[in-house]
């Protein structure tokens, strides 16, 4: 197995959590595999540890840091926002969680053993820069994310699900992704679609009866869903889909083609990218950023080109659009 050069420093943050705890049996498997490795790890405990872990860790190295997030999207989420502001840190993730679409969207192994020796064979690789996305909230909350932005119908639904003993239930299953379906169905019927005014890149549309409005960095969300198929992590745009004047009964369809991207064939969806975006909708909404809920709208989002390093295949990247 392939050691890391002696300028790289090699840490593990693990969220023994992710999965309904099935994470920390995943670790404990990797650990066999790093026997013959030098190595740190820490494990998160609570909301936010992710962030403070990775931060600390990038302010010790003394030069440059691989720092692999072990866990669900929520992880690698917290771990980015942890440590972008550092050039001498490149990132690395192993998938453990529910939905795993940053896996997905950077092409990086499904299977967490075979994700360990990807790292691990590529550890003394320059890494592959990335897009990332920044939001202020109108309280001045703000943030980085690498996946997706979503505010209305989807948000109340990562909200739900996030918030679920259900999902814990499902997990030892691993069938946790079918709880974005259960709420899917379930708030449906209850939820109320608004108008919604965006600005991007200087230029304003408003759109009525809007069910919710994502903006992505790459294609997937909601455990393998592709929301935005056209989305780049390496073109320095964002990409922007809004669902709006739709039925109840067309959108639960539309969300069964979400699966191949067959949704964009829909007249009542719009999807164009952007580099500097504005969300406000007539009656405040919930946001997610990477799975996670932030708060809710007005929010302002803009691209930050090329300002995150992954440890990656460069013969296997995610394909330009």
């Amino acid at each position: 197995m392939n050691k890391p050069l002696e300028r790289h420093k090699l840490v593990f943050i693990v969220n023994p959590a992710a999965k309904n705890g099935y994470c920390l049996k995943i670790w404990k498997r990797l650990e066999k595999k790093l026997s013959d490795v030098q190595y740190e790890v820490y494990f998160t405990e609570k909301e936010a540890d992710g962030v403070e872990l990775a931060t600390n860790t990038a302010n010790d190295a003394v030069s440059s840091v691989l720092i692999v997030a072990v866990g669900g999207d929520g992880t690698i989420h917290e771990v980015i926002n942890g440590v972008i502001d550092f050039p001498h840190v490149t990132i690395g993730y192993i998938p453990a969680g529910s939905g795993n679409d940053f896996a997905r969207g950077f092409r990086l192994p499904a299977n967490p053993e075979k994700c360990i020796e990807f790292i691990l064979k590529w550890i003394d690789s320059s890494g592959v820069d990335y897009d990332a996305g920044f939001y202020e909230l109108g309280n001045g909350q703000c943030g980085y994310f690498v996946n997706s932005i979503g505010a209305g119908f989807d948000a109340v639904i990562t909200k739900k699900a996030n918030r679920s003993e259900l999902k814990k239930w499902l997990n030892v299953f691993s069938l946790g992704k079918l709880i974005y379906a259960f709420y899917l169905v379930t708030e449906i019927f209850r939820y109320r679609p608004s108008t919604l005014e965006i600005f991007v890149d200087g230029k304003t549309k408003v759109y009525n009866k809007t069910w919710f409005v994502t903006i992505s960095n790459q294609p997937y969300y909601g455990g393998g869903m592709q929301i935005a198929p056209l989305a780049d992590p390496k073109d320095e745009k964002l990409n922007v889909v809004v669902v709006h004047e739709l039925s109840r009964l067309k959108l639960l369809f539309l969300f069964i083609s979400v699966f191949w991207g067959g949704h964009l064939k829909n007249k009542e969806v719009d999807s164009y990218k952007g580099k500097e975006i504005t969300v406000r909708f007539y009656d405040s909404k919930p946001i997610h950023a990477d799975g996670e809920n932030i708060g809710e709208t007005p929010i302002h989002i803009r691209v930050c080109p090329k300002s995150w390093r992954l440890i990656q295949n460069p013969d296997k990247l995610p394909p330009k659009k």
